[in-house]
């Protein structure tokens, strides 16, 4: 379903359902990571005032549980609106 981390194949490499064509939602991932990004910060901030870490080792923590986070988020925000959107078609075909 997916043709890159975070980014909706077009068609379906199993069955080529044109997924393409359902797919929305480009603008309110840009909302979806800045959400994200808030609530990494306020944590962040959080564990820096409560247990003072080195600089590096915040680095070595927060880098990839950003990506992670941020890849994981949108995989599930744009297959949810997929779903939604593929499930809407679905009982109102036109």
């Amino acid at each position: 379903m997916f043709e890159a981390p975070a980014r909706i194949a077009l068609t379906c490499s199993d069955c080529g359902l044109d997924l393409g064509a359902h797919e929305r939602g480009g603008r309110l991932a840009g909302i979806v990571t800045a959400l994200l990004a808030i609530v990494l910060m306020l944590i962040a901030v959080g564990i820096e005032t409560t247990f003072r870490p080195p600089i590096w080792l915040q680095a070595a923590f927060w880098a990839p549980i950003t990506v992670f986070g941020v890849i994981g988020a949108l995989r599930l925000f744009k297959t949810t609106l997929l779903y939604a959107a593929y499930n809407k078609h679905e009982t109102n075909p036109e």
